[in-house]
């Protein structure tokens, strides 16, 4: 197995596409296609396994199912729709975003052959050849997010094992709008705890063996600054953990940790967390 650097807009490591044997997991945005097929070196792959179902995880699966007409897609039940039908999530995105903005950034989302998707609730055992993978639900960063445990006993764990650009980088936990359910998340982070996975595998970015620091600086960090949101301001919460990164990051890696985790979003997400907690 390895870790592709899609070198999405020109920037290393951001996003990772994950190639285990003839099986690609999350192979990102349309825009950085051409790079992990370059890397693939004419190798064609046989399934793509979602984590979920965000435009930097998935948004080139369909221009991948054309261009490969045996390829499968598995995803999660509650993902499943906006793959064959993406029209919705595109414009709630596009919203937030901007349809240009959009375009540049991630490229166009095509829709997938229903009949070439496999819908996924957690609890599956999926066989390509000799590799195997255990799949879970993993809510908490999106409803719609699964881990799959591979019999190598390493754990893709998308998003919702963090953000780590560098082995000795500290984890984030991205916490984009709409779905944020920190009680979901932290279930989550037990439930891939229980798995005893021995290195974690994440989108954003690489692997990691020191399994227990990562899961424990990723719950109490979630913590920290969901505790933040929930009574300062968008202002005094950028402060705060804006202070929180320059003293945890190296000023080399700054720039990648903010790509995968824009912190105006971040903190959009939190809030929106609160205000449903309060409706």
């Amino acid at each position: 197995m390895r870790a592709v650097d899609t070198l999405h807009l020109g920037r290393r490591h951001w996003i990772c596409c994950w190639q285990v044997g003839e099986v690609l997991i999350d192979p990102g945005p349309t825009l950085s296609l051409e790079r992990v097929l370059s890397e693939l070196d004419g190798l064609t792959p046989r399934a793509i396994l979602l984590t979920h179902i965000h435009f930097d995880h998935a948004g080139g699966v369909g221009t991948l199912m054309r261009r490969y007409p045996e390829l499968e897609l598995y995803v999660h039940e509650r993902g499943a729709p906006h793959m064959v039908n993406p029209e919705r999530l595109w414009a709630s995105a596009a919203q937030l975003y901007g349809e240009a903005n959009m375009l540049s950034t991630w490229g166009e989302f095509v829709p997938v052959p229903e009949h070439r998707m496999h819908v996924l609730a957690g609890g599956e055992r999926l066989t390509f050849g000799s590799e195997s993978f255990e799949v879970a639900y993993t809510p908490g960063h999106a409803k719609h997010h699964v881990s799959f445990l591979h019999d190598s006993g390493t754990a893709f764990v998308g998003d919702v094992g963090g953000v780590r650009v560098e082995p000795h980088a500290p984890t984030l936990p991205p916490t984009p709008p709409p779905d944020i359910d920190l009680a979901a998340w932290h279930r989550s982070i037990e439930l891939i705890r229980a798995w005893s996975p021995q290195r974690l595998a994440v989108t954003h970015f690489g692997a990691h063996d020191d399994v227990e620091r990562q899961l424990d600086e990723l719950g109490d960090r979630l913590e920290r600054w969901a505790a933040l949101a929930s009574d300062r301001d968008r202002t005094g919460w950028m402060e705060s953990v804006q202070a929180d990164l320059r003293a945890a990051v190296d000023p080399d890696a700054y720039d990648s940790f903010i790509a995968a985790v824009p912190l105006d979003q971040a903190y959009a997400g939190l809030r929106r967390y609160w205000d449903l907690q309060s409706t």
